[in-house]
Parts: C-alpha cells; structure tokens; sequence
C-alpha cells in the first residue's frame, strides 16, 4: 500500500492508484487505514497481508556525495512466499514517482504493473516472493525530505543529496533483514531500471538476473537538462522556501509545472498530435480573447493542466527534487573505468528493453547498454505509439521473451 504525504511530514494514510504515466494515481487523503501496517521499525513483519507497506529501520547511511542519513527507515512491500533455500525472491522497482504497490496483492486496489507481476503474471506471485521498496528520499514512507529529522522538525532544505548507489546500498541491507542473499532477478523500467542496473554491478554477487527497461548506462546531458528544469521549476515557487515549507503553503504550482514539462517527454509527439491537435478545451477558444490572460485553453494545455493537478494532490516537492537529482546521478560507469569494464563486474544474465518512440530515454541508450555488457545480450522492443509511458502500458508485450528468458 502506499502512504500519502501530510502537511507535517509523516506518512498519515494509504491511497492506492494505477500508475499510467509513469507514475501513480493515488491521492493525498485523511483517516486510518487497516492496509498501513506498523511494527517495531527494526524487525521484519512477516505477518501483513501481500501488497501491505511495512517499514524497517537500516540504520545510518553515509552518503556518496558527503552528506549523511542517522536512521534510514525503507517503506516496502511484499507478495508470495520465500522459500525455504530463499531462490525465490524478485525486486521490482518503482519509477521516479511511483509507489511500492506493484500489484494488488490482499488489496483489490489495482497495483501500477499488473501486467508484469501478480498469480499466474510472468512475475508469478505464487512462484516467486516479489519485494518492492519505496526509494530513499521518497514521500511514500522511506525517509525523505517531508519526514521528521532526529530534531523531530522534517528534514526540508537540510535533505542531503542522495544518488542511486546510495538507494541501493540503503536496499541491500533490507534484503540482508529479509535473509535474501541473492535475488532470482531485479527488475525496473526508467528510474527503475536504473536501479536494477546499479543493483546488479554494485552487488553482483547478489544479482543473478537483471531487466533494464526504457533506460541506458547513465543519464545523459539531454535529459539532465530536461531534470533541471523541472526541479527549476519547483524552487522557483514563491511558496518553495528554500524547501521549508512544510506547515506552510506549499509550492503547487512549482510541482505541477515540473509534472507538464516531464509528462511532454513521457509521451510521443505523435499521440498527443493524434489525441489532441489543435482541438480546443470543450467550450473554450484559444483564438477568442480582449487580453492573453483570457484566452481558452488547447486540449492538450488542459491535458497538462490536469497532469499537474494529479501529482500536487499525491506527491512532496522535495522529494520530486531529491530523487530527480536521484536520477541524474545516474551513471554506472562513474569512478569504475570505460563502461565495459564498469559491467564486467555484473554476472547476472541481462534483459535489455526499449519503447521504439521513446524520446526520453532513447533506444540508441538501450542498444548501447547491451552492445556494452558481457556476451551478446539482445534489445527487446516495446511497439508502443504513447512513447517512454509504453514501458507501463505495454510490458505485456515482453510476456513471452520475460517467462522464457528469466521467469521460466
């Protein structure tokens, strides 16, 4: 389940959504909720129900760039059973926005990648025992810059910078918790490829299958830039406060501008040209006003005006902003040589995805991070109109290649 983000800081409740845009539709929402469930935050809880949020403390994390976390607590669901030689277990990680729900579970909320896990899904859930863990920094109850600092005050603008090895360092210890010394395979699309890229080099030894989805070797100056804007866009916010915000107005508009520009490269010109043209908002007209400030809108400004409004209402501006920079850290290859040399260190058996219109992440990334590995490791392609957004969308159409390559 996810945890929705509150004004203090502190994960309230649990609102579920299907993630279609390379995120998630949940709300923010008040009241209890029998799906959270709490323990001692140092013990795994083996008894929550499939597709329930847990927590577990991992203790302090120095940080890659300097800085430093005292208590990291790591959000995280769980579905299936772990065997008793513990072979079974499969990591699925979330994009930038989304959540640990990966699929229903106990819940009848439908999770963001049904296609892909679930009973009888190529990542069989009555197989295989599938781990998803909110990433540090989020707002979906790992310790994240909305969460309370030891002064008890959320961490705010004192947030330190976290990269993707430092998340995977923060996850290793989760799977040591759940006495998981290798995974059966680690899997992501976008941010989370990405993840499961650093986890199989950081970690090979823990690694024994890896999908890389939608995402090269590192983040490159393109969408480095598209990133900045987006995080420019946030703390330019009257309301952003140099990110202390919290118990204040909050830097809405800022965050649902950062969501309009990364939602045009989640999607191909094409079908925002075929979806909506130059076709007017419903009774407004672009090209009837006395001033600019009373035209009408196109559908597609309103399309990105309702994009916008969907994530302010679910998700925190510091952490869009700690794990954007997250994901620009991305490089497998930083401080370990030419980037063949980087993945030699990886001995797990590679699955390498691409959507053929994405423009965020393009498949020239992909062809290029599997001409890169050991051995001779293909590119699956996604066929999907939508663009990057496809990965979600259309994984059903790797059911196939996934069960004979990796989930057999």
């Amino acid at each position: 389940m996810t945890i929705a983000v509150t004004r203090s800081g502190v994960p309230e409740t649990n609102v579920h959504g299907v993630e279609t845009n390379a995120e998630t539709n949940a709300d923010k929402s008040t009241g209890a909720s029998a799906a959270e469930t709490r323990t001692d935050n140092n013990t795994v809880d083996t008894s929550a129900p499939d597709g329930t949020v847990k927590f577990l403390s991992v203790g302090g994390l120095e940080l890659e760039a300097g800085g430093f976390l005292p208590d990291v607590t790591l959000a995280y669901e769980t579905w299936g059973t772990l065997n008793a030689d513990r072979s079974n277990a499969v990591l699925v990680q979330h994009a930038l926005t989304g959540t640990t729900h990966v699929t229903r579970g106990a819940s009848d909320e439908e999770g963001w990648w049904e296609q892909l896990a679930g009973p009888g899904a190529p990542v069989d859930t009555d197989k295989y025992f599938v781990v998803s863990i909110n990433i540090v920094g989020g707002c979906y109850g790992s310790t994240g810059p909305s969460t309370p600092a030891p002064d008890g005050k959320p961490w705010g603008s004192r947030f330190p910078l976290v990269t993707l090895r430092d998340t995977t360092a923060a996850e290793s210890r989760l799977a040591d918790a759940l006495g998981i010394e290798s995974w059966y395979a680690v899997l992501g699309g976008s941010l989370g490829g990405a993840r499961a890229l650093e986890w199989a080099v950081s970690y090979p030894d823990r690694v024994r299958r890896c999908a890389v989805i939608s995402i090269g070797a590192s983040s490159t100056a393109e969408q480095i830039a598209f990133a900045q804007a987006q995080t420019l866009a946030i703390r330019q916010d009257v309301n952003f406060n140099d990110g202390d915000y919290y118990g204040g107005p909050e830097p809405e508009a800022g965050l649902a501008l950062a969501r309009r520009i990364a939602h045009i490269t989640y999607r191909s010109a094409y079908e925002l040209e075929t979806r909506f043209g130059r076709n007017a908002q419903s009774s407004e007209s672009p090209l009837e006003a006395v001033s600019l400030g009373g035209r009408g809108r196109y559908q597609v400004e309103s399309y990105l005006d309702h994009q916008g409004t969907k994530l302010v209402r679910r998700f925190d501006a510091n952490s869009y902003i700690a794990i954007t920079e997250a994901l620009m850290s991305h490089d497998v290859g930083r401080g370990r040589g030419p980037l063949k040399d980087a993945l030699a260190r990886a001995t797990a058996e590679f699955f390498i995805a691409a959507v053929n219109t994405d423009r965020l992440y393009f498949p020239a990334q992909s062809y290029e991070l599997a001409a890169a590995l050991p051995g001779d490791v293909p590119v699956h392609v996604i066929e999907a109109p939508i663009g990057h957004d496809g990965f979600l969308t259309e994984i059903g159409q790797l059911s196939t290649q996934l069960r004979q390559n990796f989930f057999a």
